[in-house]
């Protein structure tokens, strides 16, 4: 109680002019001591010279302070650059006391005042000293009192490189948080055993659970450039076990303007954990194919449509930004928050792509010359029980947006597919598979000119239904965590990663391609959900266990990029390729969607399943209800 008083009490009135006062009298004592030091540390001088020079001493040293401004600095937060400062203060006292006492002896302004030069020598170096050793104990001091009453954070930092340093630094500088380094870890033998600012520089295998209990360690921080997403992978692994938060320093690109703050260390995500590099596309391209172009994004509500929506916001030359969705509280959403970005030249329509007639005014009114459809259902168990619903959105939605472009003559058409729709097994990846025969099949049309593209990739973190917001919510509710399978796998990207490549799309070919990501290796979802639970500072399964569910219908213990029969040509973009399409009998097919469209309008969903697999011979239903029309057709 009496040291947080005793700490309010410095805040408040440790202002710069006691810093100032202090100072000037630390500059009297030094003043004094030059004269012991001159005469052996002895007062066998003239003391009554004194009661003239130190005022005198005490208003240049005033002067001086003031023109430099030494005092103004936060003294419990000392660095070099104080200490510059005090420096630069002293050497510009010394300066004026000896100029003024030359002056003194030559014109003879004041008789018999003086000061012998080799006082204003030693006093100087004095000076210097006393001040610089000042700051820093009144800093000491102020960190052993607060620490005593603030919770430290024991970390250690893994990395004892340039990185490691300026880690360092930016945990020391951190006023809000109590950081205690306990030490480094490095895997350069070299280093081993030697200090940092008295700070050891251990072994990795040292650190184990043993260790990180004796040291009452609560972090550790991963500070290395450039590392790559395997090594992190493992090194996250393997710290998690150990019961502590592990945290990791961004690139140098994302520091604040070329400096590191303790509240850029965030822990480690489970986007940092894919297994895999980060996919990165900056195509000047889209800039200059966005120029002066009306632009339509549908489903620009949902987890895709408002991240393109938001990336196409940063293109400041577009001519108007069109954003249609049926969710009118999350386009609201959207709305405002484009709003607060002050984006300008942008209109945000509800309306279901169900509805031709309400498309159609909306071609009609704003004429668009790009078109990115996202818009569609995408749950798997909810669309295998409503193949009606799934038919009249993923395909005719998707077929009522396509007419309409060719029609109203757009230039280019961007469709948002998914992995499920390559040899599918549920109702929801069969629908987006015909969206996909769909758009080949007008593609392959000669009577018109706009592009028509699709985009593929696996499941996007983060996007609202997926696993990742799923799990976050079971760990806050105390779990357990439900996986389907302990099997089960996914290609995994980031939303950002899976809109620029829908961008990209936007620009490329001429019309008919399919763009797959290179997506690296499938991740066990069995394996993120450990993996959460550990970066919530939880054990498994002590604290959170993980409950194998069953397969859900139509769900596959695997995703596929590419269906039989498809291979892919590379592109210019090492990441990104294309997938060359089935032969199929494109005027057939394109008959066969319409009677589908018209035929789901019974409400059979039996009799809507059955066509779909006619159109989709590969589509061969898994744990769901329509198995059995795979028998039938079979025998």
């Amino acid at each position: 109680m009496i040291k947080n008083l005793f700490l309010k009490i410095i805040d408040k009135y440790a202002s710069k002019w006691i810093v100032l006062t202090i100072d000037i009298i630390l500059i009297c004592i030094s003043f004094i001591l030059a004269y012991s030091v001159r005469f052996n540390a002895s007062l066998n001088f003239n003391l009554e010279s004194l009661y003239i020079q130190i005022p005198f001493i005490a208003i240049v040293a005033l002067i001086s302070f003031l023109v430099v401004g030494s005092y103004r600095g936060i003294i419990r937060h000392t660095g070099t650059r104080d200490a510059f400062n005090v420096f630069v203060g002293v050497t510009l006292l010394s300066m004026i006391s000896i100029s003024i006492v030359l002056l003194n002896n030559t014109f003879k302004v004041i008789p018999n005042f003086t000061i012998p030069k080799s006082i204003i020598i030693i006093h100087y170096l004095i000076s210097i000293l006393i001040l610089i050793v000042s700051r820093y104990v009144f800093k000491a001091f102020f960190e052993i009192i607060s620490s005593e009453l603030d919770d430290i954070t024991n970390v250690l930092i893994y990395g004892a490189g340039d990185s490691g340093l300026i880690t360092y630094g930016a945990l020391n500088r951190d006023t809000k948080n109590k950081y205690q380094v306990v030490g480094f870890i490095d895997d350069d033998r070299k280093k081993l055993g030697k200090k940092i600012n008295r700070i050891k520089i251990y072994e990795k295998k040292k650190i184990d659970s043993q260790f990180i209990k004796k040291q009452e360690i609560d972090e550790i921080i991963i500070s290395i450039q450039n590392i790559k997403s395997e090594k992190l992978l493992y090194l996250t692994d393997k710290l998690l076990q150990l019961g502590v938060k592990v945290k990791i320093v961004p690139p140098l690109s994302k520091w604040i303007d070329g400096d590191l703050e303790a509240n850029q260390i965030k822990q480690v995500k489970i986007e940092d954990l894919l297994d895999r590099k980060p996919i990165s596309i900056d195509n000047p391209i889209v800039k200059r194919d966005v120029n002066n172009k009306v632009i339509l994004v549908t489903g620009a509500a949902g987890s895709i449509g408002s991240e393109i929506s938001r990336q196409l916001s940063t293109y400041n030359n577009y001519k108007h930004l069109i954003l249609v969705d049926q969710a009118e509280s999350a386009l609201y959403d959207l709305q405002q928050e484009l709003i607060q970005k002050n984006k300008g030249n942008f209109t945000a329509i509800v309306a279901d792509v169900k509805d031709k007639i309400r498309i159609s005014d909306i071609f009609e009114t704003y004429k668009p010359n790009k078109v990115f459809h996202a818009a569609a259902y995408k749950h798997v168990p909810l669309m295998e029980m409503s193949p009606y619903e799934a038919v009249k959105i993923n395909i005719g939605g998707t077929k009522n947006i396509a007419d309409l472009s060719i029609k109203h003559k757009v230039e280019r058409f961007v469709m948002v597919s998914t992995d499920k729709a390559v040899n599918p097994t549920n109702v929801m990846g069969a629908t987006k598979r015909v969206a996909e025969m769909y758009i080949s099949c007008l593609s392959n049309l000669t009577n018109h000119t706009t592009k028509f593209t699709t985009t593929r990739f696996g499941n996007v973190l983060g996007s609202n239904g997926s696993v990742i917001p799923l799990f976050k919510k079971q760990i806050e509710n105390g779990g357990p965590l439900t996986v389907t399978h302990k099997d089960i796998t996914r290609y995994f990207m980031t939303i950002p990663e899976a809109c620029c490549l829908v961008l990209e799309a936007g620009t490329m070919g001429n019309g008919g391609e399919i763009y797959i990501f290179d997506m690296g290796k499938s991740v066990k979802i069995y394996d993120i959900a450990k993996r959460m639970i550990h970066l919530s500072g939880l054990r498994f399964p002590d604290d959170i266990d993980i409950k194998i569910a069953g397969l859900r219908p139509g769900e596959k213990l695997y995703e596929e990029l590419l269906a039989n029969g498809e291979n892919t040509s590379p592109t210019y973009h090492e990441k990104i390729m294309i997938a060359k399409n089935q032969e199929i009998d494109y005027k057939h097919i394109r008959q066969k969607i319409i009677e589908l469209c018209i035929s789901n309008g019974d409400h059979n969903n039996q009799k809507t399943v059955q066509f779909i697999k006619d159109i989709v011979p590969e589509y061969i239903s898994k744990n769901s209800i329509y198995e059995k029309l795979d028998s039938t057709i079979k025998n």
